[in-house]
């Protein structure tokens, strides 16, 4: 029998994850009372754009439907709409609710379930983009010429209705078979341009599939790893949302409300060190990929075969040199450091306001502007807390999805003892610091013992796996 048939899957609890890091799932009464009670803030100042055709595009069965987009080909280009659930106008901003999503931060998603953001009566049923559902939105509408490069903007409170509920692989394989939906045909030429528009203007973009922990379906309270492999529909849908991030940090940076002050909440980090850089270019030598001197990170990068492992090592390294994102505010003058060094632009979070809670205050804020009235004091008084809230639940956000990861990995090999494995140096050894490797089946990625140079193909042993700590480590085999 094959290693990957034996250990499969395993019987594996997250509750001690929930417990260890405090996330409760359960709301205050009070503010579930709020969301159950919630109404449209705008209901009469809303202009009805029910007719575009919108489509959402999330993971299988996910409710917390942010994004609705309709794209067409224009005579000059683009035009591009895209909804984004108006949760400002159904959270009362001195509410019992408003605290707690204050305090909350984000939806963490672990294997079994999700600590939401916000109760699922508000974030999976009235606020959600769900199809045929007629819903309040901040509508997006960009305008973009024949190289899908914007060349007008803007963010008014809408009511939309989606169309249909579409996922990530359905789209690809709809994309491949050339039968797209109607509203998203031209996502294949608009996603491919504004991705080498992001190479020209120095982004960095990584590929490497997700690895993720899954329901085995064959086993009740079994869980499974899987790597799931990122697809070009990935990458188009994402320009998506980087668009509309990049032209909100415009309209905070370029305009101001009637007050005559600039107010924003941008997305920021800073361009790779010359060092992390040259200690790539570095590796990158080492395995014979070729790196002109004058090529950016991010074009090499595109220019990998990513199934290689050349491509799991350098692309696994480049995440040093993506380090320091942080939340920035605009409060009058225009702070020194604006712009997201792995996007190469200004950028703000505006995207995903049910499960995020800056994207709320970043799009109230937008909204003003365009709409040319004061930005709310609730939104001028809160960005500071939203800023110190983001940075703590990304950090724990972080953590609990590795802890998950970690556990599942643990609990699988636990059950092979000794077993030895196929495996790839992703990092060499480095002082006290072990090698790391990865393996494909079960796909883990562990530490070990022993050296062995980067990108090398290995035979490891394994010699490590706690479930308790969470811990796993391999052996160099002979």
């Amino acid at each position: 029998m094959e290693l990957h048939q034996r250990i499969i899957s395993a019987p594996v609890d997250f509750g001690a994850i929930r417990s260890e890091f405090g996330l409760a799932s359960a709301y205050p009464a009070e503010a579930a009372v709020e969301a159950r009670d919630a109404v449209d803030a705008f209901a009469g100042d809303r202009i009805d754009r029910t007719d575009i055709e919108l489509v959402t595009i999330d993971p299988p069965g996910a409710m917390d439907l942010d994004q609705a987009l309709h794209l067409e080909r224009s005579a000059s280009g683009f035009t591009l709409h895209y909804a984004i659930a108006d949760v400002g106008a159904v959270i009362a901003p001195d509410g019992a609710l408003a605290r707690e999503s204050g305090a909350r931060g984000q939806t963490y998603y672990l294997p079994d379930g999700t600590v939401p953001l916000h109760p699922p009566v508000l974030s999976e049923g009235a606020a959600s983009l769900l199809p045929e559902q007629t819903r309040p939105a901040a509508l997006w509408t960009i305008e973009l010429d024949e190289n899908a490069e914007p060349r007008t903007w803007s963010v008014a409170r809408a009511t939309v209705r989606s169309r249909a509920r579409l996922d990530y692989a359905g789209v690809q394989a709809d994309a491949d078979a050339g039968r797209l939906h109607p509203s998203i045909a031209a996502l294949p030429e608009f996603g491919t341009r504004r991705i080498e528009a992001g190479l020209a203007r120095g982004a960095i973009g990584l590929r490497l599939p997700a690895q993720s922990v899954i329901r085995d379906d064959a086993n009740d309270g079994h869980w499974r790893l899987v790597l799931e492999p990122r697809t070009a529909a990935d990458d188009w849908n994402e320009q998506v949302s980087l668009l509309t991030g990049m032209c909100a940090a415009r309209i905070m940076l370029d305009g101001a409300d009637t007050g005559g002050q600039r107010i924003g909440l941008l997305r920021t980090m800073p361009p790779p060190a010359e060092s992390a850089v040259a200690s790539l270019r570095r590796t990158a030598a080492a395995l014979g990929v070729a790196w002109p001197a004058d090529q950016p990170v991010g074009r090499m990068l595109a220019g990998l075969d990513p199934n290689t492992p050349a491509a799991l090592v350098l692309m696994s390294e480049t995440t040093g040199l993506l380090r320091g994102a942080a939340y920035t505010v605009v409060n009058g003058s225009e702070p020194e450091d604006v712009a997201h060094g792995a996007i190469g632009a200004p950028y703000a979070h505006v995207t995903a306001p049910l499960r995020r809670l800056a994207d709320r205050f970043a799009t109230e804020i937008c909204l003003a502007h365009c709409a040319g009235v004061p930005v709310p004091q609730w939104v001028r008084d809160g960005l500071d807390p939203t800023v110190d809230t983001m940075k703590r639940t990304d950090g724990v956000s972080g953590k609990v999805d590795r802890a998950c990861i970690d556990l599942t990995e643990a609990t699988l090999l636990a059950q092979r003892p000794d077993a030895e494995f196929d495996a790839v140096v992703v990092r060499e050894s480095n002082g006290n610091r072990p090698a790391e490797v990865f393996i494909a089946d079960p796909p883990v990625l562990g530490p070990c013992t022993g050296t062995s140079p980067e990108g090398a193909a290995v035979r490891v042993r394994l010699t490590r796996a706690d479930p308790v700590t969470r811990k796993i480590g391999f052996a160099f085999v002979a």
